[in-house]
């Protein structure tokens, strides 16, 4: 297929298999890179599928999610020996950013432990699932309008703490600007910041500290 040379080597080199991000390609060519991958892993994922890509693609144990957009065949086995990854949400309109990451988390093989709607305009929310939040090994936090949330985390936790600007809010929200930058300038010490709506990105970061703390 002409445009598509897969990286059949990455999961070798990174702990990962490439993922094909099925935005702008036709049908034929996400499929015939995830066939590619599939064949030389035994696994392969794509993310941002419509629909109607997922409708045509072909694979008899192939996963479509709607809310993520991620289209799954099969799964690297499951870490042991490591806590589960925590996918905050502040907001039920960032969920689709949100998902995205919990899904690629589960296709690299770690735990999920989802907390979703509990943005710090109700901050009594965020405080109930604290302890189960605290207990995990990474934590990415997704949040649109005024990018809060993530700060707030990172001043109640120990463990690594991701960021995740998504393009939700109004107008003065700039498609995500304001959030990023609120997350680039955050008071909590230490926090990682990726690019907006990129649920994928954090996942991979997410994945990446936690085969370090699994020596893997």
């Amino acid at each position: 297929m002409q445009g598509v040379n897969a990286d059949v080597q990455r999961l070798a080199r990174q702990g990962l298999p490439e993922v094909v991000y099925a935005a702008g390609k036709t049908v034929a060519q996400v499929q015939a890179a995830l066939n590619t991958l599939h064949e030389a892993n035994g696994i392969a994922l794509a993310t941002r599928v419509s629909p109607e890509m997922a409708a045509v693609l072909s694979a008899d144990d192939g996963v479509y999610d709607e809310v993520s957009r991620v289209w799954s065949w099969g799964a690297l086995p499951r870490m042991t020996g490591v806590a589960p990854v925590a996918v905050v949400c502040a907001g039920t309109s960032d969920l689709p950013v949100a998902e995205e990451a919990a899904r690629v988390l589960e296709f690299g093989g770690a735990e999920v432990l989802r907390v979703m709607d509990v943005g710090v305009a109700g901050l009594h929310r965020l405080l109930e699932r604290i302890e189960e939040i605290q207990r995990c090994s990474v934590i990415i936090v997704v949040a649109g309008m005024d990018g809060a949330l993530p700060s707030v985390v990172g001043g109640l936790v120990r463990q690594p703490v991701i960021a995740v600007p998504t393009s939700v809010g109004y107008g003065a929200c700039l498609q995500g600007v304001s959030a990023l930058l609120a997350m680039l300038n955050s008071c909590a010490a230490g926090l990682a910041v990726v690019n907006i709506d990129n649920g994928f990105g954090a996942a991979v970061h997410a994945l990446r500290i936690m085969r370090g703390q699994a020596n893997l």
